[in-house]
């Protein structure tokens, strides 16, 4: 058997974040660690995980334990005045009560400093499922009762809450990326993987001999598309991520690969080579009818969907070199859509349509860069080479790709505006095709 479904149980990360380039103007913020009272003493600390999560975003930067000027549990007890001396915008505090055996009873308040430190106003907050009256100056305040094991998952929580309350977008700490991780030596080399996004929580879907490409997630974030060769030919698979239930999509002759889920997750695109040479087409997921959406001579590929669904960016060579175009599912009218560089290719718009992020090729360097669609203007947002497959996160907060450090190949993330970096090299093996989950 060239292939093995797994689910296995989730383990520790294989990957680990590296930040390698921080961001010094980010907002000053301060997650105080949570006071604890119980016996047993989880094993997760929230407000490492959360301000983890914050600086990451690059927008944030969490001031270290040793600069806190003082640790309070509660709003009641912060002294506004001797955070604003530090520059710090806002304080979040918390406890943790253990009510039972592996039953803790997690509060916190995310807290604005500058409205604390004059007063603040009449407001309400929900506590506990309660509408409670408040002041201004606390943004959020929450408490909930959860298990041992979901100290990891509740600190995602309460960053995604805390980033929102003070960008107004909506975070994504609690979503997800798929990846291949290749281990030469293995007897079933190529792993497809799904993890959460910082890497943690591992989890093997399916174990191969044969390569493994392209994973794509569906936008309800239950499945993935794939392209596998265990056939000895490329074929494009979904599965589901639950389960680990898998059916073929296509196996044509020739190439069946880059699939990519429509908007509404009724639809694939897809690149087959089933007449010839290499086409964009579009199936009908449920009634399994192609169309065929670009007819040229030369290669097209990489499809990837306008949030809308109306139109399809992808790369082609028929202008000599690949660049990106678009073509308009109804209409088929295909136009090009960059002309900066050498190259692009393996393009993507970002979830507002704004933007398409896009691998660019300029004096043989091949980095990741954001193109404003209505200006055009492109800026290459990484320093690193022989960067491919960006995958964007589901607010447009950060993208992550494959690269090259050393000789091996790892993931890394790159904020949207190109000032925070970080890698997330692998234990044991290479990374790469990563894919950010929608919102789950």
């Amino acid at each position: 058997m060239a292939f093995a479904l797994v689910l296995s149980a989730k383990s520790y990360a294989s990957l680990e974040i590296v930040i390698t380039d921080g961001v010094d103007s980010a907002r000053p913020v301060a997650i105080v660690p949570f006071k604890f009272e119980g016996n047993t003493l989880p094993n997760q600390r929230i407000a490492d995980i959360v301000s983890a999560d914050l600086m990451r975003s690059g927008k944030f930067n969490p001031i270290a334990t040793t600069r806190m000027p003082q640790q309070p549990t509660n709003s009641k007890e912060i002294d506004y005045q001797r955070w604003m001396k530090q520059g710090v915008e806002a304080v979040v505090t918390g406890t943790i009560r253990e009510v039972g055996i592996n039953r803790y009873a997690v509060r916190f308040e995310l807290v604005d400093v500058f409205k604390g430190a004059s007063g603040g106003g009449s407001s309400s907050a929900i506590i506990g499922g309660q509408l409670t009256t408040g002041l201004t100056h606390i943004l959020d305040a929450r408490e909930t009762t959860i298990s041992g094991d979901q100290f990891r998952q509740y600190a995602h929580r309460i960053s995604d809450i805390v980033y929102e309350k003070l960008t107004g977008e909506r975070g994504a700490f609690l979503t997800k990326i798929a990846y291949v991780l290749v281990r030469d030596k293995a007897d079933f080399k190529y792993q497809l993987v799904v993890a959460d996004y910082d890497g943690e929580n591992e989890q093997v879907l399916l174990r191969a001999k044969e390569p493994l490409m392209s994973p794509a997630w569906s936008p309800d974030g239950t499945k993935l598309a794939y392209v596998t060769f265990e056939k000895r030919q490329s074929q494009i698979y979904i599965q589901d991520i639950y389960t680990g239930r898998r059916s073929i999509l296509t196996s044509f002759k020739g190439i069946n690969g880059a699939p990519k889920w429509s908007p509404d997750g009724r639809k694939m695109a897809m690149v087959l080579s089933k007449d010839g040479n290499a086409e964009v087409y579009v199936m009908d997921i449920a009634t399994k009818v192609l169309t065929k959406l670009t007819n040229h001579r030369r290669i097209d590929t990489e499809p990837s969907w306008s949030p809308d669904g109306s139109k399809l960016i992808f790369s082609s060579e028929r202008g000599g070199n690949p660049q990106i175009y678009s073509v308009n599912v109804a209409s088929g009218v295909t136009e090009r859509v960059t002309f900066e560089g050498e190259m692009n290719l393996a393009a993507s718009y970002t979830p507002d349509g704004r933007g398409i992020v896009m691998v660019n090729r300029t004096n043989g360097q091949y980095n990741i860069a954001r193109m404003d669609v209505e200006s055009r203007y492109l800026q290459v947002l990484t320093r690193t080479y022989l960067d491919e497959s960006p995958s964007i996160a589901p607010n447009g907060s950060m993208i992550i790709y494959s690269t090259l450090y050393g000789s091996s190949q790892v993931l890394a993330l790159v904020s949207m505006d190109g000032r925070f970096k970080a890698r997330l090299p692998a234990a044991n093996g290479r990374v790469k095709s990563p894919a950010w989950s929608p919102f789950l």
